[in-house]
């Protein structure tokens, strides 16, 4: 993955009054932060972890790069090297959010009406066919579902394809009754997307089971990256982060399994 990351680090700032002390490499940056997101430790931790940076340096590389949005730019360059080597199933797309406890509040977070009021916030994923998330998002808690669907199809970016142009529009979209709404069908009716969404008193759930429980899946391997188990950041920029990197980390596992060479940086 550092050579992927290597495309899309910035270049280090320059001292021009010189002196100083050495700026600790990008990699060894890139480890501790990884370490953080999948352990679930604090940054004050990695003290006593071989990485080279203490906690302080990695934070303050983690927001240096989350402002240059590096982590969204990585995301983005593994799904298009999943997508040339046709990994990537738009047939049949899902959308579901999940909920998480915010200790400290912050920006986007509120109340949760499922866990007694307490604050938190959600995120949003559409997932292909096979489970690979592929636009994130992240919201308060009390924002409901169906408002997130319409942002988070906007959100799809074009990601490139084995054969003909680059691709950001599923085949056919599941969910679930939460996103059981006239002007949701239809909006996605006329950008061409089929809805297979539950209907309220009608028909159970259930019944998509055998096409949705891939986003579930994807549910519990976000849950693998164990800063994600509860949100520590009060930026919510920090906290997508986080959920982009994890993203990152479910997708390149699957490229790790595909033939095919990463290209290195020019």
């Amino acid at each position: 993955m550092w050579e992927l990351f290597q495309r899309v680090v910035p270049e280090a700032p320059s001292r021009p009054q010189g002196g100083g002390r050495r700026r600790h490499g990008d990699r060894e940056a890139l480890a501790a932060i990884v370490f953080v997101a999948t352990s679930g430790c604090t940054w004050q931790q990695l003290r006593s972890a071989p990485f080279g940076p203490s906690g302080a340096t990695a934070h303050r590389r983690f927001s240096e790069w989350t402002k240059a949005r590096v982590w969204a730019k990585l995301y983005r360059l593994v799904l298009d090297e999943l997508g040339s080597r046709g990994e990537l199933d738009w047939s049949r797309c899902a959308i579901d959010s999940v909920n998480m406890r915010a200790l400290k509040k912050g920006d986007l977070t509120g109340p949760n009406p499922v866990d007694r009021g307490k604050y938190g916030s959600k995120i949003h994923l559409i997932t292909e066919r096979t489970g690979l998330p592929i636009p994130a998002g992240v919201s308060a808690a009390n924002l409901h579902d169906s408002q997130a669907l319409i942002p988070l199809v906007k959100g799809i970016p074009p990601i490139r394809s084995r054969r003909g142009p680059r691709r950001r529009k599923p085949g056919k979209l599941h969910g679930d009754k939460g996103y059981d709404y006239s002007h949701l069908r239809r909006w996605l009716r006329q950008r061409g997307i089929t809805h297979r969404i539950a209907r309220k008193g009608v028909e159970s759930s259930q019944r998509l089971g055998c096409h949705r429980w891939t986003i579930e899946r994807t549910m519990a391997w976000l849950a693998g990256c164990r800063r994600l188990h509860r949100r520590h950041e009060r930026k919510a920029d920090h906290f997508l982060a986080f959920t982009s990197i994890a993203c990152t980390l479910i997708c390149y596992r699957r490229l790790k399994t595909t033939p095919g060479v990463v290209r290195a940086a020019p």
